[in-house]
C-alpha cells in the first residue's frame, strides 16, 4: 500500500491559518441538512481542539463526489461535512463526543446512535 504524500500539490486537509485549539466559534448549519435536524438548530457553538482543516480549495471537487459542506463558521470555512448518499455521514472539525455526557449526549452522537439503531432494525442483528 501506497502512504500518501504530505508535500503533494493538493492536499485535502490543510493546517489552518490559525490554530483553532480552545477556541469556542459559533457555527452556522445549512437547513435541510442532518446536521441541522440533530441540533434541531442552524446556529450552535462548538469547542475546537485542531490545528488542520479542510482546504477550502477542495470543496468543489468533493462536492462533485457527493460531499457538501453542512456547516461553516463567521468567515464562511467549511466545519461540517456530510455524504447525502451514505445513511448518515457527518464529519467535523470539532470533536462532539467531548462535549457528551452519559444522560445529556451532543447532538451529533444521539443522531448517530438513533441512525445506527433504526437502521439495524429487521437486520440479522436485530434480537
Amino acid at each position: 500500500m501506497e502512504l500518501a504524500d504530505p508535500y503533494a500539490s493538493n492536499l485535502f486537509v490543510t493546517p489552518l491559518t490559525c490554530s483553532l485549539v480552545g477556541q469556542t466559534m459559533d457555527v452556522t448549519l445549512i437547513a435541510p441538512s442532518a446536521a441541522a435536524e440533530a441540533y434541531r438548530s442552524t446556529t450552535v457553538a462548538e469547542r475546537y481542539y485542531s490545528n488542520f482543516g479542510l482546504n477550502p480549495d477542495v470543496v468543489p471537487l468533493l462536492a462533485e463526489g457527493g460531499l457538501t459542506v453542512s456547516g461553516t463558521d463567521a468567515d464562511g470555512e467549511p466545519r461540517i461535512v456530510e455524504l447525502h448518499a451514505h445513511p448518515w455521514f457527518v464529519a467535523t472539525l470539532f470533536v462532539p463526543q467531548t462535549s457528551s455526557r452519559p444522560y445529556k449526549p451532543h447532538p451529533l452522537v444521539r443522531a448517530l446512535v438513533e441512525q445506527a439503531t433504526a437502521h439495524l432494525v429487521g437486520s440479522r442483528y436485530e434480537r
